[in-house]
């Protein structure tokens, strides 16, 4: 690229935002308009930087949809100024609203990255520092006039992820991101290193970005254990108005196989719920039909997760049941990869 790109930086909150009040030890929100004159390093960079800060910036713990669409109008306002974007927010649900912003923003062309910090950028000790100089370097990346990201990614702790394929590990280390069932898109050391070979690519160059804003927030998370009571099940299957559960299920996709158990995921199927099967091991694969445990939620038409995250299953399906799809096309979509964000197919 012969001209420096430009990158907007968009703060939504977090602790990679604060700095100290030495003379009162509290935290305070930091000024991202004066990005360069506290980091200094950042001007060693090969672009130029700009920013956006949320009017109140949130914890993260208070993200939700509406906020999802906030991040997307941002973006989608200055896509055609900007040639990579680095959205900062807190670490607690960055997997969450990173992988919800994959499936908002269709036919991709540029690279976002998500970076936050554990520890607040003016700490002696603080990871922001790192995380915000090489998120930004990785946004910067260009090759043969292209950027060499072109799909929503995560970057921490010297690791750059698809976003829609993390989980977040720790609340202590610095390294508290993790993709076990994809790896990593680049590594930071002493050199900046891109698996290329894995990044995501739109397979329509010439076509504009579309954004998807709508999402449906009517689903629910039932994390199955042993002893789980029916009536529990049967509860949360009666939440009214709700349309899909991500089911957590054990090892490879089983769950028990009472007839009652059965019954009631049958019953919410046939209400046009949509349940989908995710394993809640951390890595690994959901296998439908595998064991007799998981043999009966495929015939009743149970959805198979494959290697999908919760967090990405989550946004998933908030994704796709504003699309108005038939019973089989929503299946075939979300057992389809849509944006990297799981495996097709495996070999057994």
């Amino acid at each position: 690229m012969t001209k420096k790109p430009n990158i907007l930086l968009v703060y939504t909150g977090g602790t990679i935002g604060m700095v100290k009040d030495y003379k009162t030890n509290a935290l305070k929100a930091f000024d991202f308009s004066q990005i360069v004159e506290k980091i200094p390093e950042l001007q060693q960079l090969n672009c130029n930087i700009n920013s956006i800060s949320f009017k109140d910036p949130i914890d993260s713990s208070n993200m939700n949809t509406q906020y999802y669409g906030d991040i997307v109008d941002i973006i989608n306002e200055n896509y055609l100024k900007f040639d990579g974007f680095v959205v900062l927010t807190g670490s607690d649900t960055m997997s969450y609203t990173s992988s919800a912003i994959s499936f908002m923003l269709e036919n991709l062309q540029k690279p976002i990255i998500f970076t936050g910090s554990q520890l607040p950028i003016g700490d002696l000790r603080t990871d922001a520092k790192e995380n915000l100089i090489t998120s930004i370097e990785v946004a910067s990346a260009y090759k043969n006039d292209n950027p060499v990201i072109s799909e929503v990614c995560l970057y921490f702790e010297y690791k750059l992820y698809r976003a829609n394929r993390t989980i977040k590990i720790s609340s202590e280390q610095f390294e508290a991101f993790t993709s076990l069932n994809f790896p990593p898109l680049a590594e930071s050391g002493v050199h900046l290193k891109f698996n290329e070979h894995l990044i995501y690519k739109s397979n329509k160059e010439d076509d504009k970005l579309i954004v998807r804003k709508s999402l449906v927030d009517e689903v629910v998370v039932l994390k199955l254990f042993p002893g789980i009571s029916n009536l529990v099940v049967e509860s949360i299957l009666n939440i009214p108005n709700l349309k899909g559960v991500v089911l957590e299920t054990f090892g490879a996709g089983n769950a028990p196989n009472s007839k009652d158990f059965i019954s009631l995921l049958k019953n919410a199927i046939d209400k046009g719920i949509k349940i989908v099967n995710v394993t809640q091991c951390k890595s690994g694969n959901v296998i439908m039909g595998h064991y007799d445990t998981s043999l009966l939620l495929r015939e009743i038409g149970v959805i198979n997760g494959k290697d999908i995250t919760t967090e990405s299953a989550i946004a998933k399906l908030m994704y796709l049941l504003n699309k108005n799809l038939s019973e089989d096309e929503f299946k075939k979509f979300f057992e389809k990869s849509l944006r990297g964000e799981l495996t097709d197919k495996y070999h057994f």
